[in-house]
């Protein structure tokens, strides 16, 4: 039976799942708790405590964050990566909290990205031990890990920053975090890296028995063929959009292509959708933060750094309950093309809700009509992360063998990581420059990102038909 795109995840009663290899997948599904810790932690209190201007603290968070995702594009993509990109998490993390300068800060975010190739062999060791029967499984439990760092994240770097100051009956004492007030909260994630290094060493099994070396993947000269041998498969063939996911032939199923014949149009329009999703969902996580601490007479709410972590925390909870208990049944319903425009758009009302509530805020202040448009912004934003699993679908399908998952994968992630590594720093640098110059009230950077959500639109309709 081909896979594809148009499979649909919930299968026909008659048809026998394969069992999954839950002490391995819980593992995987763990380990991708410590990417949203390191990343989310610091949003609560990055954008208020650099020490900076505040008309141009969005220049320096962007390029803040966007050094994590930049340098992440330039690793290479499983046991061994996933054990550098532990140790880099722990040690970066450690050092950011023990920064004192902000560029301290940028060379603690630059390891971290640099050290942490970790999503993209995740994904691939995911899509590694699962076939066509038990997908839609994996796909449900996926956002789990995700929801829960993005909802603890948050929490941890609002409720921990400056402790010597929230709890002086437990730290007012304690010198060293007084000189460091950001290094416990910074200290949990690592710690948690830490010791997942030690149960990937300890526990997990590798998903590809033969890896191929890097360089093999990478030529781009034709390999030789044994055209007399059985197994013998024309390379046309294999980038060809009819080749189904999982092959029978030897040869193939055991045998990753070239970056040659990866790049099928098939894969490159599947990975471009999913680098422009994330351009969008990044810039929007970026400048949310951003927006919720400028103060209010700046076009913010200036909202203290607990209250930006429990709001954040928010989202987590109620995006990994959504997509835990609805997506596999949406997707079903309406396929993944359909799901995926969807959500995409969905980030239209978002960021035309962050002018309307600027207004509000400096005309009636933090009113019960700001918070309740604050809570529908979150609220609205959640089916943007439905795209997620719609277009993770697409680039499984697209891959032209299952040997080439990991490949595909990789590929996919090192473009996303490059638009990550554009969207916080040139959506929080015109967030910057609207309020400086102010621009169209300071609020040209929310039109500039509704015309960006338009051409991803546009980029989408590209996907195969449903």
């Amino acid at each position: 039976t081909q896979v594809d795109e148009e499979t649909p995840l919930l299968h026909s009663q008659y048809v026998k799942e394969t069992p999954l290899p839950w002490f391995q997948l819980s593992i995987v599904l763990v380990l991708q708790l410590a990417e949203p810790l390191t990343s989310q932690v610091i949003y609560p209190f990055a954008p208020r405590d650099l020490g900076i201007n505040e008309g141009q603290v969005g220049y320096y968070v962007g390029l803040m964050q966007s050094l994590f995702y930049l340098t992440q594009a330039m690793t290479c993509r499983p046991k061994p990566v996933i054990l550098t990109g532990l140790f880099g998490l722990s040690l970066s993390m450690y050092c950011f909290g023990l920064s004192r300068t902000f560029w301290g800060l940028v060379l603690s975010r630059s390891l971290n990205g640099a050290l942490n190739g970790n999503i993209g062999v995740i994904k691939s060791m995911m899509a590694e031990m699962t076939d066509t029967t038990n997908i839609a499984q994996v796909y449900a439990y996926m956002p789990i890990a995700w929801s829960t760092g993005g909802t603890l994240g948050p929490i941890i770097g609002g409720s921990l920053s400056r402790p010597a100051e929230r709890f002086p009956h437990l730290f007012g004492n304690n010198e060293f975090l007084k000189k460091y007030p950001y290094f416990l909260p910074c200290a949990v994630p690592a710690t948690f890296s830490a010791l997942a290094w030690v149960v990937v060493f300890v526990f997990l099994k590798e998903t590809v028995a033969s890896p191929v070396p890097l360089s093999q993947i990478l030529r781009l000269q034709k390999e030789k063929t044994d055209l007399t041998s059985p197994n013998a498969t024309n390379p046309r063939e294999l980038s060809a959009p009819s080749v189904p996911l999982k092959q029978t032939s030897t040869a193939i199923a055991e045998k990753p292509l070239p970056l040659r014949l990866l790049l099928t149009p098939r894969v490159i329009i599947a990975a471009g959708n999913y680098a422009f999703l994330s351009l969008v969902d990044i810039a929007y996580r970026a400048i949310q933060p951003l927006f919720l601490s400028t103060p209010i007479e700046l076009g913010g709410l200036g909202l203290p750094p607990p209250t930006i972590g429990n709001l954040l925390s928010i989202f987590g909870i109620l995006n990994g309950i959504f997509q835990v208990f609805f997506f596999a049944g949406i997707h079903d319903r309406w396929g993944s093309k359909k799901v995926f425009i969807a959500g995409i758009a969905s980030a239209i009302p978002v960021f035309i809700l962050f002018p309307i509530i600027s207004h509000l805020a400096q005309s009636r202040g933090l009113s019960t009509t700001v918070w309740t448009l604050v809570i529908l912004q979150i609220v609205i934003s959640i089916p943007l992360s439905l795209s997620y699993g719609a277009i993770f679908i697409f680039i499984s399908a697209a891959s032209p063998n299952r040997a080439s998952l990991g490949a595909t994968n990789g590929l996919s992630q090192m473009s996303v990581s490059i638009m990550r590594a554009i969207g916080p720093a040139a959506a929080n640098s015109m967030f910057s420059l609207s309020i400086v110059k102010n621009y169209l009230g300071g609020y040209l950077v929310y039109y500039i990102l509704v015309v960006v959500v338009g051409a991803s639109i546009l980029v989408a309709s590209r996907l195969p038909r449903l």
